[in-house]
């Protein structure tokens, strides 16, 4: 297949030239607009439960370039001859409890018929084109913040073997429906270089997506890494979900594992997340004061690692 020629546009201020969390255009001086979609397969039993990760997923895309959504859609696939009517008013209650936190307007959406349930969102948000958070612009001596604990696809595999406890799938669905819209307001009053959301690639590829785009090798201490409850047993176990190989051989090229650590903790770096948390690039004595008010807040931030330096193809280390 030829690759498709995307025309160039002045005021196209993140496009299809290096992968990110979504596109922003400029409107004016003062307001660009950040467009994305993202939709879900269910990732919990209970239909208001996924309506309202499968909303978070799609607004953290928003919050990821520092911006601030204002309209969102509907996007729903549905068997609707093959289950339940009264399934689908929950999804989409779900859904709408996390666009009314979030403060955008629900405006409309498309539903089709189809065999397999789907759910998700086309967010239109609005940063200040200056203030833009891209994935690519990670700087040399700054310190990562993550925001939320990773574990959820682990748990995922743990819950459709009947392992999972009720605390646990408790625990999960708290973490994927929590919006990141409260750790973007508090980054806002720092410095921010960079910024991504974790999701399908895990912590370690979308670490990894960041110090290409940026041209840099970055740390990782996996030790610092919250982890869900119950995740590194079920791990040593190994119910790492199918993605999580895919990730991590994908990646490989631009990874290693430092000697001496531990096994499952290297694994976790790429287990596929939903809705997961924030990760930021910004100065360390910044970091450190970002990490102390989300802690303050009630939010599970950690400092994680470090931006070593140039590294033209990045790369991560995991240690």
């Amino acid at each position: 297949m030829s690759k498709l020629e995307i025309p160039f546009h002045p005021d196209l201020i993140i496009g299809l030239e290096h992968p990110d969390d979504a596109g922003v255009f400029r409107l004016s001086d003062e307001t660009a607009i950040v467009q994305t979609l993202d939709f879900l397969t269910p990732v919990a039993d209970d239909p208001y439960d996924f309506g309202q990760i499968a909303a978070a997923n799609s607004l953290s895309d928003v919050y990821a370039m520092g911006g601030t959504p204002i309209t969102v859609m509907n996007i729903v696939c549905f068997p609707s001859c093959d289950l339940d009517a009264g399934i689908l008013p929950r999804i989409l209650e779900g859904g709408l409890d996390k666009i009314k936190e979030s403060g955008a307007a629900l405006v409309g959406g498309h539903s089709v018929d189809d065999p397999e349930i789907k759910y998700g969102l086309s967010v239109t948000g609005i940063v200040h084109p200056d203030r833009v958070w891209a994935n690519s612009r990670a700087k040399a001596g700054d310190a990562v913040i993550l925001t939320k604990p990773i574990g959820t696809g682990i748990i995922s595999t743990a819950i459709k073997g009947g392992l999972a406890s009720e605390d646990q799938v408790k625990q999960a669905v708290k973490t994927m429906s929590t919006l990141n819209k409260h750790a973007a307001l508090i980054a806002k009053d720092f410095h921010v270089h960079a910024c991504t959301d974790v999701t399908g690639f895990g912590l370690g590829g979308h670490l990894i997506e960041a110090a290409k785009g940026s041209g840099m090798r970055i740390e990782i201490y996996t030790e610092k890494v919250g982890v869900l409850d119950g995740v590194m047993e079920y791990a040593a176990m190994g119910l790492l979900p199918a993605g999580a190989h895919k990730n991590k051989s994908f990646f490989a090229p631009n990874t290693r594992v430092a000697q001496g650590t531990d096994r499952v903790r290297s694994d976790l770096m790429f287990d596929p997340q939903t809705s997961g948390g924030l990760l930021l690039f910004m100065p360390r004595d910044q970091a450190v004061q970002c990490v102390d008010i989300m802690e303050k807040n009630d939010i599970p931030a950690r400092l994680i690692g470090r931006v070593r330096g140039p590294y033209t193809n990045g790369f991560l280390d995991i240690m």
